[in-house]
């Protein structure tokens, strides 16, 4: 028997479908995701905690769900809308559907409202607080509910999915996410090789810093030959030189990034000490210790299919992104420059330290899922770490 629920926004808008998933009522910021797949890696990827994701493409759940393609250890986001869920899957690897996915993570799933009046909603208002319940379903007491819920913006999100302690990461790509090839890095030429067979040695030691990292990230630099050590977002300065790194790398992440101000704290103070090299959060972040500032942006960009322009090679790469701050350009000191430019609005997407070996870009050069056109970044890490360790 089909369950009413309801999502409720608080402009007073109010989106009546059918439940799936978990029963229960969140409260969360709706946004949207562009992408036609990949909707396992949305649902896992931390950095949608404390959001309502709605799924722009018509059916959702049609390849079901498969242990491989998480890319976190559950479910961050609040709640998932679809326009229609598929119940029969058809993927020789699934092993559940995305209806007793969710039932099992406690997540609450709508499907059967016009997803597109909602997306022209956010585009046209931005994104807003919003409601999804399946016990509450008065929609004046969903409507104050909504308007009398936290925003999202000013809020600590990276301390709800921060990791529990430091680990050593293992584990390299999936055979089905990268197919054998070869490469040169610095001069050396390295091959890269599914999970499985021999990987690449090399001396380097990269941490990675955890602000709600996607596991696709330490795979790509795990495949580079290098050690890589995880460490928990709120980790110091101190705590990440007593490794002794060769590189630092910063993590994707949930939410705004100006509250964080231990982790711009410990990236301030490792700059010039260490390559560092960082992405989505990781990048607003830098952006920050670097003396930059950030804004919110209307409804952010979250989408595997972003255009970006690499300012030095004046090529386009298709990107897969999922934020809602950017760097504003206006507060870039003279030792940064922009590297990067997202071509829909004119947004920083990249950025560069002029003195101190230390770069980011405001998207994911992992994929997972998404193209593959910025892959090159874990390469031109890979090269300022050993550009650092042959000049020093």
């Amino acid at each position: 028997m089909q369950k009413t629920a309801k999502l409720a926004l608080a402009d007073g808008s109010v989106f009546t479908g059918t439940a799936f998933g978990a029963d229960g009522e969140v409260h969360g910021e709706v946004v949207f995701n562009t992408s036609m797949t990949g909707y396992q890696e949305i649902l896992t990827d931390p950095s949608y905690c404390g959001q309502i994701v709605t799924m722009t493409y018509p059916q959702i759940g049609n390849y079901g769900i498969s242990p491989e393609d998480v890319e976190s250890g559950g479910i961050a986001l609040q709640g998932f809308i679809v326009r229609e869920l598929c119940e029969i899957p058809s993927n020789y690897r699934s092993t559940q559907t995305l209806d007793e996915y969710l039932k099992d993570a406690g997540v609450i799933g709508l499907q059967g409202i016009d997803t597109r009046a909602l997306v022209r909603k956010i585009r046209t208002s931005g994104a807003m607080t919003g409601v999804l319940s399946t016990v509450d379903l008065d929609d004046e007491s969903l409507v104050k509910k909504a308007q009398s819920s936290p925003q999202l913006a000013g809020q600590d999100l990276v301390s709800k999915v921060l990791p529990a302690s430091s680990c050593e990461w293992e584990e390299g790509l999936h055979p089905l996410a990268h197919s054998s090839s070869t490469h040169s890095l610095s001069g050396k030429t390295v091959t890269s090789m599914a999970e499985g067979e021999d990987q690449p040695e090399s001396s380097y030691h990269i941490v990675a810093i955890d602000y709600g990292m996607k596991w696709n990230i330490p795979r790509h630099l795990k495949q580079l030959g290098c050690r890589v050590t995880v460490l928990p977002g709120n980790c110091t300065a101190e705590d990440v030189l007593a490794l002794n790194p060769d590189g630092v790398f910063l993590s994707n992440g949930p939410g705004d990034p100006e509250p964080l101000t231990y982790a711009i704290d410990t990236i301030r103070a490792l700059l010039g000490k260490v390559p560092i090299f960082g992405i989505c959060l990781g990048h607003q972040l830098l952006g920050l210790a670097c003396g930059c500032k950030t804004f919110k942006l209307k409804f952010g960009h979250r989408g595997a299919n972003q255009p970006v322009l690499n300012e030095d090679t004046k090529q386009v790469e298709i990107t897969s992104q999922n934020h809602g701050f950017a760097i504003d350009p206006e507060s870039m000191p003279e030792d940064v420059e922009i590297t990067h430019i997202n071509m829909n609005d004119n947004t920083v997407a990249g950025l560069r330290h002029k003195t101190h070996a230390a770069f980011s870009v405001q998207y994911h050069p992992e994929a997972s899922a998404g193209p593959h056109d910025s892959h090159y970044l874990f390469k031109q890490f890979f090269d300022s770490i050993c550009e650092t360790r042959v000049s020093s």
